[in-house]
């Protein structure tokens, strides 16, 4: 017999999916990382290609899909958030998710401009 405090199956099933959607948006915030570093790397280790615009070209271009990738899963990861209930556990707050996907993107777009108007020897 369960008693009315004791959260039921389902308000437990609830609860993982909530979980299992903060490790999701935690999964494509490290892919977002990395693309900021397969682009600084590359434009790290080709910056004596020629023509010089390519190796920017090719690490703005990672750049702007990290950006693309954690602003995606931040709207991803708010929705579900939104539409589901926590029972047992604290969740995420949905601004905090803002905050790290903003975070993120300031950083890919200053590396992106660093890029362009750094002269790097």
């Amino acid at each position: 017999m369960r008693s009315e405090d004791q959260p039921s199956r389902g308000d437990l099933a609830e609860d993982r999916t909530i979980l299992a959607n903060e490790r999701t948006f935690g999964s494509w915030m490290r892919t977002s990382l990395g693309c900021i570093a397969i682009g600084v790397g590359f434009r790290g280790l080709f910056a004596s290609m020629e023509p010089a615009w390519v190796p920017k070209a090719i690490a703005t271009a990672f750049l702007l899909l990290a950006v693309l990738v954690i602003l995606l899963a931040e709207r991803r990861a708010a929705a579900v958030l939104k539409r589901l209930d926590a029972h047992t556990v604290v969740t995420a707050k949905v601004m905090n998710l803002r905050l790290f996907a903003m975070l993120v993107s300031l950083g890919a777009v200053a590396l992106a401009a660093a890029i362009w108007l750094l002269e790097i020897r």
